[in-house]
């Protein structure tokens, strides 16, 4: 059975640092595309960074683009989301995703496999 199980969110001040952690089992999840996204309240779920190693494809929402980086260690099946000058917006539930294909855009409704989320809340 394939689990997802997400770690590293908290409370931070805005212009700091935080890293999430999500450690896969269950699945081939060198070939999977691993995903994070994220959601608040009212809104719907969205990505914000994506990576297929396969295929060599990485996805990354424009408002992290630069400040977020998706990368994995492939011996511990645990994917990261460095997260890095965060702002009070990016205040969430943050879900690791995975699914063996590659969607581009990336879609909640594509992806098979999900953790149970990690809050992150950044303060001013």
């Amino acid at each position: 059975q394939v689990q997802l199980v997400e770690s590293g969110g908290g409370l931070v001040q805005a212009g700091g640092s935080l890293r999430l952690s999500c450690a896969a089992s269950g699945g081939a999840f060198s070939t999977y595309t691993m995903a994070w996204f994220r959601q608040t309240p009212g809104k719907e779920r969205e990505c914000v960074a994506a990576k297929s190693w396969t295929a060599g494809l990485t996805y990354y929402a424009a408002y992290v683009k630069g400040r977020f980086t998706i990368s994995r260690d492939s011996a511990k099946n645990t994917v990261y989301l460095q997260m890095n000058r965060l702002k009070p917006e990016d205040t969430a539930v943050y879900y690791c995703a995975a699914d063996p294909y590659w969607n581009s855009p990336p879609s909640v409704n594509k992806y098979d496999y999900w953790g149970q989320g990690t809050q992150v809340t950044v303060s001013s």
